[in-house]
């Protein structure tokens, strides 16, 4: 996930998910694939037309604002036919009602960015009940079936960040502020750093804080660890899009935001590729973020779904746009796109997407 920035996202308890599954308990997905030459016909054998729901988990987060620009451009590129997308302004129970919602409306797709990876299986049994396919973006489910995941490797995001860190600072103390753990973007990110310092750099420390994808929650948590620990190298951001503005605002409010070069810089890595992030590097505020692709995933949120439609499914293996699908230990399949590390010897390049949004 890239993120979320509203005060009362919490974790959906086990009442809450099991009402979301009681309440959507009423429908099949069709395929799955490679984008090579040898992609195989099958499943349903559609002719791919059709409406396509679109369903955003929240609207708060400039990487979703980018990735919701983009929806309807790449949509029109890979002549898909997508309504009006749907915020779910990240509740999972809502998330559930909105997949129920375009499905009543007689979607014949649905591309979803998951809120929960457990709790989106209610919404997923409903579709496949209905025999629609699904695509799921930035957040694979832990249960269910979708067409394809299109998603960045994101135990990649956290080795990354501590490669950056390791080479940067031989030793001290270092923060990650970790995403939701409900969702398998926090899991992954989380335990790649922790195990990626712990097996590289055992010099560095590493102090957590579980930020939920919540600004407040990073901004106040963040506050009370820096009273604790003046004595701070060096931060991992999970999501720029919610963490970046409260960790500079902290680190100023207590003196401590030092740009690149000077004494007592704190050296900080982020995950997203926001322009936000990109100008922070410029001015030397941030020293590196990894650029989570908005524009390819709205892309090949549509691909992918137009295929499934289609009835074409895909195999384990390279594609055609320097990336890789991989089977996931649910059976799942996921389109692994590149995700680069921007720092300020490349931040400039005309080809990240955060150099592309006005």
């Amino acid at each position: 996930m890239a993120g979320r920035t509203v005060r009362n996202m919490r974790t959906p308890s086990r009442a809450v998910r099991a009402a979301a599954v009681a309440a959507c308990a009423t429908l099949a997905l069709a395929a799955c694939g490679s984008t090579k030459d040898d992609v195989a016909s099958g499943g349903g054998g559609g002719d791919g037309t059709g409406k396509v729901g679109v369903i955003l988990p929240l609207l708060t987060s400039p990487f979703w604002q980018s990735y919701n620009d983009y929806v309807p451009k790449m949509a029109k590129s890979e002549g898909v036919d997508a309504l009006k997308t749907v915020n779910s302004n990240s509740d999972p129970s809502q998330q559930i009602t909105d997949i129920n919602n375009q499905l009543n409306q007689g979607v014949k797709g649905l591309v979803v960015a998951p809120l929960d990876s457990a709790a989106i299986a209610a919404g997923l049994d409903q579709a496949e009940r209905k025999g629609v396919p699904v695509v799921a973006v930035d957040v694979a489910p832990e249960k269910g079936k979708v067409a394809m995941v299109v998603r960045a490797n994101n135990v990649a995001y956290g080795e990354k960040a501590c490669e950056y860190l390791g080479k940067q600072i031989t030793s001290g103390k270092v923060v990650q502020i970790m995403g939701d753990l409900a969702s398998v973007n926090g899991r992954d990110r989380s335990e790649a750093f922790r195990t990626c310092v712990k097996k590289k750099y055992p010099k560095l420390k590493v102090l957590e804080i579980p930020a939920k994808w919540e600004s407040d929650t990073a901004a106040s948590k963040l506050d009370t660890l820096l009273n604790a620990n003046p004595d701070i190298k060096g931060i991992y951001m999970q999501a720029g899009g919610v963490y970046l503005a409260p960790t500079l605002q902290t680190l100023k409010s207590k003196g401590m935001l030092k740009t690149a070069g000077q004494k007592g810089h704190i050296t900080i890595v982020s995950n997203d590729g926001i322009p936000q992030e990109f100008d922070a590097i410029r001015k030397g505020q941030i020293d590196a973020t990894v650029s989570q692709p908005a524009d390819a995933y709205a892309k090949y949120g549509m691909y992918y779904i137009k295929a499934a439609m289609q009835g074409k499914t895909f195999k384990p293996g390279p594609t055609d746009h320097d990336s890789e699908i991989v089977k996931l230990p649910s059976g799942i399949l996921e389109d692994q796109l590149p995700a680069p590390l921007v720092t300020k010897d490349n931040v400039d390049d005309s080809k990240l997407w955060g150099n592309t949004v006005k």
